[in-house]
């Protein structure tokens, strides 16, 4: 990566600060021109994305690290671009610009400021992506976490703001528990620069090992209350379903924002050397119960917003079981079932307000009453006397199922594919002649099961809203509210007809995580510019 290229890096935290900077002088009056500059803003993010996404990352040619300040590692800011990175920012830019368009329907214009908060957000989530030491991502995790509390506030409502106040109270007590955990770490290895923090830990003395190992332990638990591991999650369905549509359509990015940072420090700093393994049994056990707490909820739900909420948990139970289990087969096919459920969450959350529009409230609750105690006033249907469907509510049932299959791991979308990569791998471990641990037979039950818990919530869900419909009212969509959500579901159908390439670059991804000293030689050995070089040789020859 050489050239203008290499500072294209930057460019998707720089970005959207310029933005949301700019629309800070906007008048609030003036939403058209502010919604232009975000929507260009984002646009333009998804292109650089993108592109850093196609530059191609081996093993051997390791060159996505970009020096701040041309001040060396580990005493200058670093940024660092590798295969996950790349597929994280491209995933999150995918996600914007479908909220994005969808909230220019109506939902930017109920509060103040909603374009600024969401570029905001956008800042804080690619550079906690990008960034190559722990202060920095304590930065941007700060900066999305002040963009997110106002963004969940957006459009008021009882409802919303008690969620809102929960949410935020569970993320400073979050952020307060990272501020400690990097204290203990700096306290006893005296940097916080990634690459340099795994380099030093091999000569680390064993007390002050533990003392480190505590830190790690206190900062794990601010990731995993935000990739919602049980019991650190029962703030997430309901703040995630009291949000606005397309704020809960990026929220989804926020929970894999927990697992990212956990697998990285994780194949990073405890990967290999004294402290190979730390932490894999509370991963394995914390998504054990993470996966059984929110199939449960998905079967008990019978909210749609609960039931999304409550699909983010079981998504994050597998992640965070395959973390704990540590196979890098297990965890490629893992990484593809990141990239799809997060895109099939976010089209569920939008297209719920869709589908809810045309119901009354506790028109849910009342369906449930008629189905155990049947409706006495009901008429029986003389034959020939079907009712036409309308086109807004094929397009809407279409939308509907495609996200029933995707969540429940049915062929022949993404959702199989990514579920049957992980299984096949699991299963794998016999045909080879070593037979598959306990723990793995677990992950293989409770993913089957869990499928089956989606497929029996989604399946009463749509008969409900569909077939059976109380009102029989059809809501009134806008083009721009429904191709959002027609756009993400069409790329989990891209990543299923391209699942071979997929899951190559899945496979390279886990292999150059799995071998940490690629990633801290090169933040380590990356020259600064002679510029730099020479004025600091000068430097040092005068003194």
């Amino acid at each position: 990566m050489t050239g203008w290229m290499h500072h294209l890096i930057i460019a998707p935290i720089l970005l959207p600060l310029a933005a949301a900077a700019l629309l800070l002088f906007i008048d609030e009056r003036q939403r058209v021109a502010k919604a232009m500059i975000s929507l260009a803003s984002t646009l333009l993010l998804v292109g650089i994305s993108l592109i850093l996404f196609r530059i191609e990352t081996s093993p051997n040619d390791f060159d996505g690290v970009y020096l701040l300040g041309n001040w060396a590692a580990p005493f200058g800011i670093v940024l660092v671009l590798d295969g996950l990175s790349a597929l994280m920012l491209l995933l999150t830019t995918l996600l914007a610009i479908a909220a994005l368009i969808y909230s220019l329907a109506r939902w930017h214009t109920v509060g103040a400021h909603f374009h600024t908060m969401f570029q905001l957000l956008l800042m804080g989530v690619n550079g906690a992506f990008l960034t190559g030491d722990l202060f920095n991502l304590f930065v941007f995790f700060e900066v999305m976490l002040a963009a997110s509390y106002g963004l969940l506030l957006h459009g008021s409502g009882p409802l919303r703001v008690k969620a809102g106040m929960h949410y935020i109270a569970v993320n400073l007590a979050a952020a307060l528990l990272f501020l400690i955990g990097v204290s203990l770490i700096y306290g006893t290895t005296g940097t916080l620069n990634m690459a340099d923090l795994a380099a030093r830990i091999p000569d680390i003395e064993p007390d002050r090992l533990m003392l480190m190992e505590a830190g790690a332990g206190v900062l794990g638990i601010a990731f995993l209350i935000k990739a919602g591991m049980w019991p650190l999650c029962f703030w997430l369905p309901t703040a995630y379903s009291a949000a606005s549509a397309p704020v809960a359509g990026i929220f989804a990015i926020l929970s894999k924002l927990g697992i990212y940072v956990i697998l990285r420090l994780t194949m990073l700093l405890f990967g290999e050397g004294p402290s190979a393994g730390f932490g894999s049994s509370v991963l394995l056990y914390g998504g054990i119960a993470t996966l059984i707490f929110g199939t449960i909820g998905v079967l008990a739900s019978q909210a749609l917003g609960r039931l999304a909420g409550f699909s983010v948990l079981v998504s994050s139970g597998t992640l965070l079981m395959v973390l704990g289990i540590n196979d890098g087969a297990i965890s490629s096919g893992a990484l593809l079932y990141l990239v799809s459920s997060t895109l099939t969450i976010s089209a569920f959350f939008m297209l719920i307000e869709l589908v809810e529009r045309g119901q009354d409230a506790g028109a849910n609750v009342l369906a449930v009453t008629m189905e155990a105690y049947g409706d006495a006033e009901e008429d029986e249907q003389e034959e020939g006397d079907g009712v036409t469907m309308p086109g807004t509510m094929a397009i809407l049932g279409t939308c509907f199922a495609a996200c029933g299959i995707l969540l429940s791991g049915l062929p022949p979308l993404s959702g199989f594919v990514a579920k049957f990569a992980m299984l096949s791998a699991m299963m794998g471990t016999g045909a080879i002649g070593v037979p598959p641990t306990a723990a793995v037979w677990t992950l293989i039950v409770l993913v089957i099961l869990s499928g089956v818990a989606a497929l029996i919530s989604m399946t009463r869900a749509g008969i409900r809203t569909f077939w059976s419909s109380i009102e029989g009212t059809v809501p009134r969509v806008l083009v721009i509210e429904i191709v959002p959500v027609m756009f993400l579901l069409a790329l989990t159908l891209l990543l299923t007809v391209r699942a071979e390439p997929a899951m190559q670059y899945m496979d390279t991804t886990i292999r150059t995580l799995s071998n940490p000293a690629i990633y801290i030689d090169a933040v380590r050995n990356t020259p600064v510019d002679g510029g730099q070089a020479d004025a600091a040789g000068a430097g040092g020859e005068a003194n």
